[in-house]
């Protein structure tokens, strides 16, 4: 169960975008992801499909928020030109599924 955030954390010289996404992946624990997309294509959210490649291994923390901090942080790292540009997280809270009754 997965969210994609659809704000970039940052726009690449060569026009492909840094988008992250948060993923509940069991009780009460977070995953980050952090893809880049091909230039040119569209945008999550956009009509179309998006063609993204994997740029990190999950990033995972208690809250969503650890999480999207620690993707962050990674992206500043692989990106040193682009982080002082890069959108700050929080990106998408989510809390996680809701427990049925």
């Amino acid at each position: 169960m997965g969210k994609m955030n659809a704000d970039p954390l940052a726009t690449l010289p060569d026009g492909s975008q840094l988008l992250v996404s948060t993923q509940y992946s069991r009780e009460r624990h977070f995953t980050c992801e952090l893809y880049v997309s091909s230039p040119g294509v569209s945008s999550p959210g956009e009509e179309g499909s998006i063609d993204l490649r994997v740029i990190s291994n999950h990033c995972d923390a208690p809250t969503c928020l650890e999480a999207q901090e620690i993707a962050y942080s990674y992206a500043q790292r692989l990106y040193p030109g682009k982080a002082d540009g890069m959108k700050k997280p929080p990106y998408l809270i989510w809390q996680g599924p809701v427990p049925s009754m």
